[in-house]
């Protein structure tokens, strides 16, 4: 009997290759995608809650357990977000990566925005945005 091949399944190698920009429709900005980062949610998730073992399955939730869960409407003119009326100072556009001014040949406080770099940007990243012109009314 001959060896049967099938041309319709790839090799094994080619199908667990991760595909590029240019082969998918997702554009994130970055040359390789493994490249990317991943942040972890830092939020309360269903699969942390009661019910996801076998044993919680079996036993059941009780009243007073549902009712624990549950969380009040807010009233719709509740305007206490921002309860002592701060400005917003953070303008629209986020900055991305920032790096030190090359050439200046001393220390200096000025960066430049050179984009994001392949994974996630970090807290202290995150955090800086750009205000433009048209952000001064937001401000004020």
């Amino acid at each position: 009997m001959s060896d049967q091949f099938d041309e319709a399944v790839p090799e094994e190698s080619e199908q667990l290759d991760q595909l590029q920009q240019s082969d998918s429709l997702i554009d994130r900005g970055v040359q390789d995608v493994l490249d990317e980062g991943y942040i972890a949610p830092d939020h309360w998730s269903p699969a942390m809650g009661f019910g996801n073992t076998p044993a919680e399955m079996r036993q059941g939730e009780t009243i007073e357990m549902r009712v624990h869960q549950e969380e009040p409407e807010r009233a719709p003119n509740d305007d206490n977000w921002n309860p002592y009326k701060e400005n917003r100072q953070v303008g629209t556009e986020r900055a991305g990566r920032l790096m030190a001014v090359q050439g200046a040949g001393r220390e200096d406080t000025l960066g430049v925005d050179v984009g994001i770099s392949g994974g996630a940007a970090s807290a202290e990243e995150a955090a800086m945005h750009i205000i433009t012109e048209d952000d001064d009314d937001i401000i004020e």
